[in-house]
């Protein structure tokens, strides 16, 4: 089997991921934003998935369309909660302070988490937790931050990459922040990258077909 990278946006992506099992890169996009009519691009993001976990868990939408998935918040809301594994790998492409990267993940899923009337004292604990690992750090380009969501108990494993150090790794494992930070990247209409969910819809419809 060939090992040659798919480019995102002109940022390269392994096609598959070995953790517990291969994972393929199912779904890619950006996250982006229009200045005066120019797209700055902040990250490129690989969602990664084992196609067999996807037939199993999302088999009552076999059949529709990409667009129909696009359109589907319920979809994604099973995908995010579906058991199993996921990585989602992200590559900055526009460097930015790690502190900056904490408090937007920080303020969504806090948001989030408040407005489901999960957010108690151990969530804030935990997430105060993910907060301070990234304060740290400066995200040049090219850095790689990973999210492994384990299948079943509810962890999420950290990992951020910087040329010239060696990765580290912050284990998160309160399920209710674990689960906003899976929707942070994969809740549909509210996720951070329209385009990474355009991109899932498509694959996961041809996958599921």
């Amino acid at each position: 089997m060939g090992t040659e990278m798919v480019m995102v946006h002109e940022v390269p992506f392994p096609p598959q991921i070995i953790t517990s099992k291969p994972l393929s890169l199912i779904g890619k996009g950006i996250t982006d934003i229009e200045i005066h009519f120019l797209q700055v691009k902040f990250t490129a993001i690989g969602v990664y998935l084992d196609p067999s976990d996807v037939k199993t868990h999302l088999v009552n939408w076999k059949g529709k369309t990409g667009k129909d998935l696009a359109d589907d918040d319920d979809f994604f809301d099973a995908l995010a909660s579906a058991e199993m594994e996921k990585v989602i790998r992200v590559v900055v492409i526009k460097e930015i302070k790690g502190a900056q990267y904490g408090v937007q993940l920080e303020n969504t899923v806090r948001d989030r988490l408040a407005a489901e009337d999960k957010y108690e004292e151990e969530e804030e604990t935990e997430l105060e937790k993910v907060v301070g690992f990234f304060q740290s750090k400066y995200f040049k380009a090219n850095s790689i931050i990973t999210y492994h969501f384990s299948a079943k108990d509810g962890i999420c494993e950290i990992g951020f990459e910087t040329e010239g150090k060696e990765e580290e790794k912050l284990k998160v494992e309160n399920a209710n922040v674990v689960g906003m930070m899976q929707r942070w990247y994969l809740s549909g209409s509210r996720g951070v990258s329209p385009s990474t969910i355009v991109s899932l819809a498509d694959e996961l419809s041809t996958l599921l077909t």
